[in-house]
């Protein structure tokens, strides 16, 4: 069944293979865009749904089957931009999807993220995602949660490890990632988990 499916992060890196998935197994993907962003890596025939995760309005979640939160501010924000959309806009996303009846929140999160105080460079952005993903579990939304290890730009891997084996200093291909965010989203299979991953 053809599913519609909002992706938040859509125009990043993992967010458009995310997309590409998504049309590939027949649903309907809408992108969660800012007026300013820049969508032309998007297909063209995907729906734009404006909104700025610093500011989301009410009925941004309309119509959807399931969220997926593939955003963030980046590697080269400060600490307070990290808390307003790794964290801040990712609750009222949840907020919103909730008050729009969406079945299922998936979120994109990291590795150390079930981590209550970390520490070290990455402390600010695992603190938020930390926060975003707690908030999650206590929505009553159905949910999962992806952790990923260290991104690279690969293609799909012949399998991913997900859970317990996972070796947190190995690395995670993007396309194997935005998979896996695609099958949590649309076939149930990992939904009350909160899981890391890397590519196999």
């Amino acid at each position: 069944m053809s599913m519609n499916i909002l992706v938040a992060g859509a125009t990043g890196k993992t967010g458009q293979l995310l997309v590409q998935y998504l049309i590939e197994q027949g649903h309907k993907p809408t992108a969660l865009v800012r007026e300013s962003s820049d969508t032309r890596s998007l297909p063209k025939d995907v729906d734009l749904r404006h909104g700025d995760l610093t500011d989301l309005k009410t009925g941004v979640c309309d119509g959807m089957d399931a969220v997926i939160f593939a955003a963030g501010s980046g590697g080269n924000t400060g600490p307070e931009m990290t808390k307003k959309v790794d964290r801040d806009g990712a609750k009222r996303l949840i907020d919103l999807a909730r008050q729009s009846g969406v079945k299922r929140f998936v979120m994109l999160s990291s590795v150390g993220a079930d981590q209550t105080n970390p520490t070290g460079d990455l402390a600010s952005y695992l603190n938020a995602k930390h926060e975003a993903d707690e908030y999650l579990k206590a929505s009553g939304v159905t949910y999962s949660i992806l952790r990923p290890v260290a991104l690279t730009n690969n293609g799909r891997s012949t399998d991913v490890i997900l859970g317990e084996g996972v070796d947190k200093s190995a690395k995670a291909s993007r396309a194997d990632v935005a998979y896996v965010l695609a099958e949590a989203a649309t076939t149930g299979r990992y939904d009350g988990m909160a899981q890391d991953m890397q590519s196999a």
